[in-house]
């Protein structure tokens, strides 16, 4: 029995997670990974699948921006869906047999994974044959709701993109868009079904696991948990508010960052955070918690090498900054804006950005 190795990675950037499938699948085609399932939460986004007509995003640029929810255009197919936490986002990596080469079929097998999945919970959901997805209700009865949506990407017959489940979604954000671009049918989440009390997420993550192996006829396994780093915005403020920035060394890789670094064993992430601000700027500074954990594939390793990084910041009190000469080469003290155009990574500009917008 082949093996379905699945992934609990917790936030991942929508942008990340494009290039962490991107990864899985080069491993996947090389034969140095097996089939997976990626499990995890999208900061809020929309997609836009190849099908998707921007007439079906209801909201303006301006309120998009001001909600903090950005725009993706996509490979997969289907319309327009939006992404955001308490909605587990599930990426199946798998290379097909012949006896399931077959577009429809598999659409439908990812649907019948949701439904056994939600069964566990006591929700009977179903499918609606004019709409792709997982529901309740259905139109007869003037209740349709939607709990699961699918949009699906298939190259030579190895699959990417998958579903979204909605647990605890914040459901206002689904007016932004016509769902899927489907009129007249409702979104809902298991919270709101299950009055109020949505089961744990791990829990949700363990059924999906489980109903997609069994659906697909794998043996599941579960990915260790990823490797542990930190990222350390240290600001400055004087003579203005201003962010540190790094260029690592040129066999390093040439780019600009703010410190970041492993977490060593026997190490916490703030005790590593501490670390590496001394180590890396010659001063031991008091780091705090910036409440941004995400994961992301490491370099471009295959098979991918797979982090969880924990962003903090520091207040620099003064004085010289002492490089490293070992790691980095080069620093300077940026605003706001300099620091998001010279950041390659979304989530170094996001620990900076948090850290530059502390009172």
């Amino acid at each position: 029995m082949s093996v379905l190795r699945a992934h609990r990675l917790g936030l991942v950037e929508y942008e990340d997670g494009l290039a962490l499938q991107e990864r899985f699948v080069q491993a996947r085609r090389a034969g140095s990974e097996p089939d997976a399932l990626l499990l995890l939460q999208h900061p809020p986004v929309l997609t836009l699948g190849r099908g998707g007509k921007r007439a079906n995003v209801l909201a303006t640029p301006e309120a998009l921006a001001r909600l903090g929810v950005e725009v993706f255009e996509t490979a997969r197919g289907g319309d327009v869906t939006y992404h955001g936490p308490g909605q587990i986002v599930g990426y199946p990596i798998l290379q097909l047999p012949p006896g399931r080469q077959d577009v429809v079929r598999y659409v439908r097998d990812v649907e019948e994974a949701l439904i056994r999945a939600l069964d566990r919970f006591g929700l009977r959901a179903g499918r609606i044959p004019k709409w792709t997805g997982v529901w309740l209700g259905g139109p007869e009865s003037g209740d349709a709701r939607k709990i699961g949506a699918i949009g699906v990407h298939l190259s030579r017959w190895l699959t990417s993109h998958g579903f979204a489940l909605n647990v605890r979604a914040n459901l206002s954000h689904f007016e932004l868009i016509v769902p899927c671009g489907i009129r007249g049918a409702g979104v809902t989440s298991m919270e709101r079904e299950l009055g109020g009390r949505a089961p744990p997420d791990e829990a949700v993550e363990r059924a999906l696991a489980e109903s997609f192996a069994s659906v697909f006829g794998h043996r599941l396994e579960w990915a260790p948990e990823p490797a542990r780093t930190v990222a350390v915005a240290v600001v400055r403020e004087s003579p203005r508010r201003q962010v540190l920035l790094l260029k690592r060394r040129p066999e390093r890789g040439g780019f600009w960052q703010v410190v970041t670094g492993r977490v060593e064993p026997g190490e916490s992430p703030e005790q590593a955070a501490a670390r590496e601000v001394q180590e890396e700027t010659g001063q031991a500074l008091p780091v705090r918690a910036l409440g941004y954990e995400h994961a992301f594939a490491l370099g471009d390793h295959l098979p991918p090498a797979l982090t969880r990084e924990t962003a903090f910041a520091a207040r620099w009190p003064g004085g010289e900054v002492r490089l490293s000469d070992a790691e980095h080469d080069e620093h300077r003290w940026v605003d706001a804006d300099e620091a998001q155009a010279s950041l390659p990574f979304r989530g170094l500009r996001e620990a900076a950005r948090r850290a530059l917008a502390e009172g």
